[in-house]
């Protein structure tokens, strides 16, 4: 029979280092771009939204539409690489979790949460 003080004392472990790998998601900032960078979009490493940055020559007042695009391509590119940060930081974690994305869809982060 297994012991259980030493399968408790390793739990809590992986939850220290659960919460730790957290914890510096939330600090990561990564920055996406579109249309050679133009267009920029910082997230961080749980995917929270911190800032979007616009160069003066993306804005073209007869096409708003085509810089709307470049807004969202750039924040898909961000959330692309926040998801993989947190897929690398959190890959210890993910063996019994499931498959799924990095930031919600069922994987790791997913179901840590994020």
């Amino acid at each position: 029979m297994p012991d259980m003080s030493a399968l408790l004392e390793q739990a809590q472990k992986m939850q220290e280092q659960l919460l730790a790998a957290k914890e510096e998601l939330s600090r990561a900032r990564v920055t996406g771009e579109a249309a050679s960078g133009l267009v920029k979009a910082t997230v961080t490493g749980t995917g929270e939204l911190i800032s979007v940055e616009i160069k003066p020559e993306a804005v073209d007042p007869d096409d708003a539409e085509l810089l709307g695009d470049m807004v969202v391509a750039a924040v898909r590119d961000a959330n692309d690489q926040a998801e993989q940060l947190a897929a690398d930081k959190l890959g210890p974690f993910a063996g019994g979790f499931g498959g799924g994305d990095a930031l919600g869809g069922g994987g790791a982060a997913g179901a840590l949460g994020f």
